[in-house]
Formats: structure tokens, sequence, C-alpha cells
């Protein structure tokens, strides 16, 4: 069976499935966040009825980046900053496959900011997850994007001057469908927020609260948190793009201030995805482009038979 005929196949999925058989040891200090996104992933696939065969999971550099080292699926470890380039060409590819892209505070907020910006504004349909621990902790304890300001780490001894940016504001800004937060603490929600964002057509942005023990001691445990959907403190229309920016605001102010704040933030539903705009522009093949590699019928096109010579 290739990946091409087991997509869309109708069959009962066991979570187990996703785990490689012969498992290897993880790397993950003990009490690692990691872990949780790991275990929500698992939950969340088979719920969603995606068998492993119908998985691309692609990783930048750093903690996050071992993930698809323990989840059994397509998998693509990319270089420092880069998964959503790679998780949007893999797409437009094969656009029935389900992509996720995933990385870290520094790798996707910092490094690969720039991706992470236009891969909003175009709306990719793709599941990015940001493993988030206002730390780089795979090269042992540098500031990161998400530190809070004053901050003291082997980059910044005296204290990061820097204000921390606001990921799920940039999120919103930038042009996400789907904006949502949730902790490695909070198991049965991140798994939820998870399928949510793996089911939603367009550009689904996960900001992955995950403890660091061993590299940020200083850093909250992300506990005790607040679900903003089941709090009768806060009450916000979620597909109303103003009510959800302030709600953002507020979230991201709390944060720093000891108040751990989770949910869905955002979600706009009628906005169509890339690859709808794309086909509907008649940019897109009617025949996926990784198809043809296993057709010997296909019909190869180029950029110069399709675009009218200059004069």
């Amino acid at each position: 069976m290739s990946a091409f005929n087991a997509i869309g196949e109708e069959r009962e999925i066991d979570r187990d499935e996703f785990t490689p058989g012969v498992e290897p040891q993880p790397t993950w200090c003990p009490g690692c966040g990691d872990f949780g996104v790991l275990k929500s992933l698992k939950q969340a696939l088979p719920e969603v009825g995606k068998t492993p065969e119908e998985v691309l999971t692609v990783t930048g550099i750093g903690c996050s980046g071992k993930l698809n080292s323990y989840l059994d699926t397509y998998g693509f470890h990319t270089i420092h900053g880069r998964p959503l380039p790679v998780a949007r060409a893999a797409k437009l590819a094969n656009p029935e496959l389900e992509v996720i892209a995933a990385g870290g505070d520094g790798d996707g907020y910092g490094i690969g900011g720039n991706h992470f910006i236009h891969t909003a504004r175009e709306n990719h349909d793709i599941t990015y997850i940001v493993f988030n621990n206002e730390i780089f902790g795979l090269t042992k304890g540098q500031t990161s994007p998400t530190s809070p300001k004053g901050h003291k780490s082997k980059t910044q001894p005296s204290g990061s001057a820097k204000t921390p940016i606001r990921p799920l504001s940039q999120s919103l800004t930038a042009g996400a469908s789907y904006v949502a937060r949730t902790a490695a603490v909070n198991p049965n929600q991140a798994k939820e927020i998870i399928k949510e964002a793996i089911e939603h057509d367009g550009f689904a942005h996960v900001d992955f609260l995950t403890q660091c023990p061993t590299w940020n001691k200083d850093a909250r445990q992300y506990v005790p948190y607040i679900d903003v959907q089941e709090s009768d403190d806060y009450e916000f229309d979620h597909t109303d793009r103003a009510e959800a920016a302030e709600m953002m605001r507020e979230t991201e102010n709390a944060l720093y201030e000891g108040e751990v704040l989770t949910g869905r933030y955002y979600v706009d539903e009628d906005r169509p995805s890339y690859t709808e705009e794309k086909r509907a522009v008649g940019e897109l093949p009617e025949q996926p482009l990784a198809e043809r590699y296993f057709d010997e019928d296909a019909e190869w096109e180029r950029s110069y038979d399709l675009l009218e010579r200059h004069t």
C-alpha cells in the first residue's frame, strides 16, 4: 500500500500505531513538557481518523525537533527555523496529506519568525505547534524571544532588556485563521485543541507551553492554569477578531504576572486556505504533483509553457 491509496482509508485507528516499532529512548529531560506534546498528538490523530501513512511531521532544530523521532509518521527534520517552508511545500505537492509542523519558541518565533508571519498571512492548511518554554533548551539555556524581561541567562547575565514577543497577537495580526494556547500540564485540553487544529482548514497555530525544569528553573511550571472557555471570569467571542485580540493581549500580559490562561482565542472557518485559493485561480493541478512521480502517463508542465512571453 502506498501513501497515496492509504489517504482517506476508512478503518479504526489505534494510538499505538503512532509509536515506532522500535521505540527510541527519549532524550528529553525528566519532567520536560515536550512529553505532553507527544502524548497529545498520539491521542488526537486517531480521533480525527488519521493513520500514520496520512501524516507528515516536519520539525526544526532543538528539543522539539526530536518529536518525529518518537512519532511514527512520515517525518522531515529541517534546519533551524525552517519547518514551515518545508511543510508548505509538502502540502502544496500533496494536498490530501495531513501536515504538522513543530518547533520551539526560539526556532519558530526567532530564527523562523519571518516564515511564521507569512505562513499565517497566506493561511496555509497546516498545523503549527510551537513548544514554548521561554528558553533555548537544547543549547543549554540561552534567552529566547519569549523569555521575560529581566530573565538572566548565559547570553543575558545581567538580565534581558527586551520585552518578550506576543506570539498569539502576532499570529492573529499576521492572518492565522486558528489561534490557541495550551499547556503540557493540561493534557485533556491539549488533546482537544490539537484535534481541532488538525481538523481546521487553514493555518492553525498552537502555542504550547512546555516547562523546562533543567534550563529554565526560574520559570513557572504553568500551573495553575485557567481555561478561558470554562471560566466565568472571561467572556469573549473567539470568532470575533477584535474581541480575540483583546483577550490575547490580556492573556499575554497575565503570563508574566503569574496567571496562566489557555484556550481557543480565534477561529475563522470562512476564510479560504491557501490551497483553496490556488485551486480557485487554476494554479494547482487536478492531479497532485506528488502523485505524478508514480504515474508514468502524467504530463509534466513547465513554467515557460504556462507563462506568456514578455514583449
